[in-house]
């Protein structure tokens, strides 16, 4: 056996959160059959039996969460440079659909407004990224989580909050303590996992699913947290993750990669 990737005393283990999300989640709202990150892939995996999306959020220029994965324009819109450049009603006129495929010719950037609006009234939880254009960590985190609070107000089941950016989920922590949140990690689980978990009151951890194991997962559930892969596109990696109890599993093969 491995040797373990951490020692706890048991004094020190958390009781596992309440997990009210269903295992699989559709990557940017439609994974490969949509472009990204619009209404339109959300209507396209809400189509193929998903009743979770995952999906990136940062601030246009003036300040409004709009979904948007990149930090420049150039790959999934008709629009040029900086994203964090331009302002709501700027992006709102450019073309996120055409670069995917004709009939998704001038799909727009959508607000998360908008977004909140069309999962909740489908019934579809969410996994909202924060994602932030370079020096705008702490404000998007906080404003993306300000406005989350806003949009689920009431709602049965809240979106979970997950970012790279360890300055955006401290301002979340501080912003909406109360709100679930989950540390996205790139590359295998670092030695101090545990303490960054710990400092920003997360109830999951997301890591790139080349680094996850049997091990890897039974050690993360026993400290008393949750577990997500990112991003899954092959069937029987998919059935082993679910084999390790894997709580949350993105996908881009809609298709392929069915629900439970």
């Amino acid at each position: 056996m491995p040797a373990p990737l951490f020692a706890l005393p048991p004094a020190r283990m958390k009781t596992l959160a309440p997990w009210p999300y269903p295992r699989l989640a559709a990557h940017r709202g439609g994974g490969r059959l949509a472009p990204e990150n619009t209404l339109a892939a959300m209507r396209t995996g809400l189509a193929h039996g998903f009743r979770m999306a995952e999906y990136d959020v940062k601030l246009s220029h003036d300040d409004v969460p709009v979904l948007l994965h990149d930090d420049t324009l150039d790959r999934t819109t008709d629009g040029r440079g900086p994203a964090a450049e331009r302002t709501h009603g700027e992006l709102a006129r450019l073309d996120a659909g055409s670069w995917h495929s004709a009939p998704y010719a001038g799909e727009p950037i959508p607000t998360l407004r908008a977004v909140a609006r069309y999962t909740q009234a489908n019934q579809i939880a969410s996994n909202v990224e924060i994602k932030p254009c370079p020096g705008r960590e702490a404000v998007t985190g906080a404003r993306v989580t300000q406005a989350v609070r806003e949009l689920w107000h009431g709602a049965a089941t809240p979106p979970l909050i997950s970012s790279f950016s360890e300055a955006a989920l401290a301002e979340s922590a501080r912003v909406a303590p109360e709100l679930p949140r989950a540390l996205l990690l790139e590359g295998p689980l670092p030695g101090d996992w545990l303490a960054r978990l710990a400092r920003h009151d997360c109830i999951a951890l997301h890591m790139d699913q080349r680094h996850v194991d049997a091990e890897v997962a039974r050690q993360v559930r026993e400290a008393g947290y949750r577990l997500g892969a990112w991003t899954v596109n092959d069937l029987a990696r998919a059935d082993a993750l679910r084999a390790w109890q894997t709580d949350l599993i993105f996908t881009d093969e809609l298709a392929l990669i069915r629900p439970d």
